[in-house]
């Protein structure tokens, strides 16, 4: 399968491209490649979903957060978007308004919403803690979800009685509006307000589920989260959302993931950082010490004259990525001197001692130093 192409190039914009930037050049695209302008062309089909794809994605906020941190990944391993059954005609529609090249090319494609549909996705959420993003964990949800109505088997009419056809749309689930537009007139198809799409209205509604063709229950989900994922981030579970339309599958469950602050840990990508404090004297003398990471402790050793602020890399020791958990990113770890803050008569005398063979000098510890006309004690 070839490897899909950057988003902001397919669109020919930049990173920092605006809202306003993302629709001017998706409109030209969409334009070009439409179907309808180029019928039997599959290369500009294929451009024209490519195009849409990289629009669906962008012009999402959150969505457009997650690819710019992760890329294709972001998607590919947490569901956070799945174009498999996405028909790209839709958004055009929804972009342009009404059947707008179907008018405009004589194709007019007047699809019914009466046969089989996938149900709607629902979205909840989970908190997790910090450790549980990075090595991955299983929760388990208690949610309430709709069942086709073992009375009425989905219909939503009582039992002995059909829905009939609606006589708004005729079967058909949709209506057309006309209007005129720049290029002459426009036909706007709209789901029916009558059958709300399905093309058949309910007369005697079934006593069980009045008349909705299902019920809700409690049920446990039992949700997979993958190593690494990241706040924010969310993981798909295929067909635990609401159920199909005329006969169609269930649609999609998104679980949000919230992920607790740790009091040692940051993450920047698949990176970590923490800060370890050290001993005056094992940063001159260099020593080993123990720095905390995700896998446990770890013995490193200070090289003798560490300044504080000094940068260690723990290669490795980061977040397993999310396309393969056995590649991590790295931990990063800032070592800082401790400067103690009570120290005895004792620890005080040693250290003015060792402040004056530092300096070279033999002076007693209460010598005042003369410059000029001012007096200043180094030590009290």
């Amino acid at each position: 399968m070839a490897e899909k192409r950057d988003y902001y190039e397919v669109l020919g914009v930049s990173r920092d491209a605006t809202e306003e930037d993302l629709k001017r050049a998706y409109r030209k695209l969409a334009k070009q490649y439409h179907p309808d302008a180029n019928p039997g062309d599959k290369e500009a089909e294929a451009k024209f979903k490519e195009a849409s794809e990289a629009y669906a994605v962008l012009s999402d906020p959150e969505k457009r957060r997650q690819y710019d941190q992760f890329g294709h990944a972001a998607f590919d391993q947490t569901g956070g978007a799945n174009f498999s059954d996405f028909d790209f005609r839709d958004i055009f529609s929804e972009f342009f308004g009404g059947d707008f090249f179907g008018d405009l090319f004589g194709t007019r494609s007047r699809r019914t919403n009466t046969g089989p549909r996938q149900g709607a996705s629902i979205r909840t959420g989970v908190r997790i803690s910090f450790l549980e993003a990075v090595f991955g964990t299983e929760k388990e949800l208690e949610l309430n979800l709709k069942d086709e109505c073992p009375s009425c088997h989905g219909t939503g009419a009582k039992q002995g009685s059909s829905p009939v056809t609606c006589q708004k749309c005729g079967g058909r689930g949709q209506v057309i509006y006309t209007q005129q537009t720049l290029f002459g007139i426009s036909q706007n198809i709209q789901t029916c307000p009558d059958c709300r799409g399905t093309g058949k209205i309910i007369k005697e509604k079934c006593s069980q589920c009045y008349g909705s063709g299902y019920v809700t229950s409690k049920k446990r989900i039992q949700v997979v989260i993958p190593a690494g994922i990241d706040n924010g981030q969310s993981v798909r579970i295929r067909g635990k959302g609401e159920p199909g339309i005329n006969g169609g599958p269930r649609g999609d469950l998104l679980v949000d993931i919230e992920v607790e602050r740790h009091p040692v840990f940051q993450r920047r990508d698949f990176d970590i950082y923490s800060t370890v404090p050290i001993s005056f004297a094992t940063a001159a003398l260099g020593g080993d010490i123990k720095i905390n990471t995700v896998d446990g402790d770890v013995i490193y050793t200070v090289k003798p004259g560490t300044q504080t602020d000094t940068k260690v890399r723990l290669r490795e020791k980061g977040v397993p990525t999310l396309r393969n958990k056995n590649i991590r990113g790295d931990h990063y770890v800032t070592l800082v001197v401790q400067v103690p803050t009570s120290l005895t008569a004792e620890q005080k005398e040693l250290l003015r001692k060792f402040d004056e063979a530092m300096r070279g000098g033999s002076a007693n510890s209460n010598e005042y130093h003369e410059k000029g006309n001012s007096k200043r004690k180094f030590w009290k």
